[in-house]
């Protein structure tokens, strides 16, 4: 699918709903993001509002497309995400599209485009109106492997409780715990 590049700058405003595919209870975000936003600044508003850390390889997949970070070295027919806006990529409300964050554990996103509203005023940047439920950890196995986690942690006769209290550290690891002020502090910071 070959996009046209009709408008350099978006004069809406996208509220997309991120949701983890293949963990239960869901996971999920719903953000605001400018319109003319690249999908390269989508990532890091990604990775912080699902409470990643950014340590891993990613990707776009909007239809039959993809759109990730461009290795100079490496032949791809990936398209690079850094000179593609979100208005380009997905122009129309209730559009989904796939977000793909460290291809070994394969955390699966769906991106539903829930609406897009006229921007007001001064520009604003991303924001996260919502959201449920902490993010797996990094590295613990994908959807399967924080399954594991999850039980493991529940369970003090588990046989891996022990081990997983200590691979997640001084820091307690609450599945249910979602912060939205605290996040979009983080993303205050973000440029």
């Amino acid at each position: 699918m070959e996009i046209r590049r009709k408008a350099a700058i978006s004069d809406s405003v996208y509220v997309l709903k991120i949701q983890l595919k293949r963990v239960s209870p869901r996971i999920w975000r719903r953000i605001e993001v400018p319109g003319d936003i690249t999908l390269s600044k989508l990532h890091r508003v990604v990775q912080i509002v699902m409470g990643w850390e950014n340590a891993h390889l990613h990707q776009f997949t909007v239809g039959k497309k993809s759109y990730g970070p461009i290795d100079p070295d490496y032949a791809s027919e990936m398209g690079d995400e850094r000179k593609i806006k979100l208005c380009e990529a997905v122009p129309r409300e209730k559009s989904k599209f796939q977000y793909e964050y460290d291809f070994g554990d394969s955390w699966e996103h769906e991106v539903l485009v829930e609406k897009k509203v006229p921007a007001i005023g001064a520009r604003r940047p991303a924001a996260c109106l919502d959201g449920r439920r902490a993010c797996p950890p990094e590295d613990v196995g994908g959807a399967e492997g924080y399954e594991v986690f999850l039980e493991a942690l529940a369970d003090p006769g588990h046989p891996e409780h022990d081990d997983f209290l200590e691979w997640v550290g001084e820091q307690s690891f609450d599945p249910e715990a979602f912060d939205v002020d605290a996040v979009n502090r983080k993303l205050k910071r973000l440029r």
